[in-house]
C-alpha cells in the first residue's frame, strides 16, 4: 500500500517543480520583452532604418559609382563629408544604415549571422569604398564616427573567411 505521507510529499515536490518551471519561464520572457522593447526603440528613433527599400538601393548605388583615390581627393571633389551635396547626403545614408544595424548586430538584439546571410557582399563593399572617407574624417574631426558600421564589416569578413 501506498504511504499517504509519501504521496503527499511527492505531490508537493512536483507542484513546486512546475512553480520553479513557470516563474523561470516567466523570468526569461521578461528578457525577451525587455530585448524586443530595445529593438523597437532604436529602429523608431534611427531615421537611416525607415528608408524605403528603393531609397536605400539609389543611395548604396551612388556610393559604389563614387570616384576618388583617398580623403583627399574626396574632399577635392565633393567636399566635405558633412555638407549637403548628394555625394555626402548617400554616404551618410548608407553609412548609418549600417551603423544603425551594427548598433543590433552589437548588443544581440539581431542574429549577425542573419545579417551576414542577407549583406554578405554589400558592407564589405561599401565599407572598403567609403572606409578612405571615413578614416579622413575621423583623423579631421578626432572623433570615433560609424565605428559600429565598422565593426559590422569585420564581422562579415570573419564570417566570409570561415566559409
Amino acid at each position: 500500500m501506498v504511504d499517504i505521507l509519501l504521496l503527499q510529499t511527492v505531490s508537493i515536490a512536483i507542484a513546486s517543480v512546475g512553480v520553479f518551471a513557470a516563474a523561470i519561464y516567466y523570468v526569461l520572457q521578461l528578457k525577451h520583452q525587455n530585448r524586443m522593447r530595445r529593438t523597437d526603440l532604436l529602429v523608431r528613433i534611427s531615421p537611416w532604418l525607415s528608408m524605403s527599400s528603393s531609397e536605400l538601393q539609389q543611395a548604396c548605388v551612388r556610393v559604389l559609382n563614387l570616384e576618388y583615390t583617398d580623403y583627399d581627393d574626396f574632399v577635392k571633389k565633393f567636399g566635405q563629408l558633412h555638407s549637403e551635396k548628394p555625394e555626402q547626403t548617400a554616404i551618410l545614408a548608407v553609412a548609418n544604415y549600417f551603423e544603425a544595424i551594427g548598433i543590433l548586430a552589437k548588443r544581440k538584439l539581431v542574429d549577425i549571422d542573419l545579417v551576414f546571410d542577407f549583406w554578405r557582399g554589400d558592407i564589405p563593399e561599401i565599407w572598403e569604398k567609403i572606409k578612405p572617407v571615413i578614416e579622413g574624417t575621423r583623423k579631421k574631426s578626432s572623433q570615433s564616427i560609424l565605428v559600429n558600421t565598422e565593426y559590422l564589416y569585420n564581422e562579415m569578413k570573419k564570417r566570409e573567411q570561415r566559409q
